[in-house]
């Protein structure tokens, strides 16, 4: 569980640059029903990483743009064939571009709320969606309990604690960017929803994700090792991970701010 605003934890923000292309292989694509909730024709890709959500936007025939802090995550990208440039969010400039929409996939809770919704509004055409999303998966318990002990001794101090279960959990972080829009003004009423699905897993497809997540990333390759060690004991041939991917829309009222 986040225990702070995760936008505040810089290290950690900026960490999942170590190896783009096993984040790029690991993290889950979106699904339809997802990809369905996200309008307009010109579209920018905030916090786009190594392009996972931008290419497929491209291949609903939209214009995407990304925007992504870490240089190593945006020549990944690059090299995927996503139009990509180098900057946080909030200190971006747009040089007078205006968009259709703005989406964040599983990147807006590492964006200061208030500022991101800010920036947001200057770039939104009226009328233009501003649509954060992200994805939490749920361990089996036996798995989700060996990585906490390991997480714990291996990173006591750390400001991402595992949870047996996130799915719920996740929710507070829209929360939180639902009040950071309301704070910026300039959008209707944002709207917080929710799509739950499952994927499965071999177990060393399993093992090639867990270090991707946030905290774990820093760590070194001899923890992670052992890490995976401890995990790996409690994980079956195949795995089942219930999803959820928690999401908002917001609405760029006409009124400038």
């Amino acid at each position: 569980m986040v225990t702070l605003p995760p936008h505040s934890h810089r290290a950690v923000a900026e960490s999942f640059g170590t190896d783009p292309a096993r984040y790029d292989r690991t993290r889950a694509a979106y699904p339809d029903a997802v990809l369905d909730r996200l309008t307009g024709q010109d579209v920018l890709d905030v916090g786009c990483g190594t392009g996972i959500v931008a290419r497929q936007l491209l291949e609903r025939g939209r214009t995407v743009l990304g925007v992504e802090p870490d240089r190593r995550m945006a020549e990944f990208a690059a090299g995927t064939g996503v139009a990509v440039e180098v900057a946080t969010f909030e200190e971006w400039e747009p040089a007078g571009r205006v968009f259709d929409a703005v989406v964040s996939g599983t990147a807006w809770h590492w964006i200061d709320p208030v500022a991101g919704a800010r920036k947001a509004a200057q770039v939104l055409r009226p009328g233009g969606v501003l649509s954060p999303f992200g994805h939490v998966y749920e361990l089996p318990a036996a798995v989700a309990s060996a990585l906490a002990a390991e997480f714990r001794r291996l990173l006591p101090d750390s400001p991402m604690v595992p949870r047996t279960s996130m799915l719920d959990a996740y929710e507070g972080l829209y929360i939180r960017a639902a009040d950071g829009i309301r704070a910026a003004g300039g959008f209707e009423e944002p709207q917080i929803w929710r799509q739950d699905w499952d994927r499965a897993y071999t177990r060393a497809e399993l093992l090639d994700l867990i270090p991707t997540s946030g905290g774990l990333t820093t760590l070194a390759p001899s923890d992670v090792d052992s890490l995976l060690t401890a995990v790996g004991a409690v994980t079956g041939d195949t795995v089942t991970l219930r999803y959820a991917t928690w999401g908002l829309t917001a609405v760029r009222s006409g009124n400038q701010t």
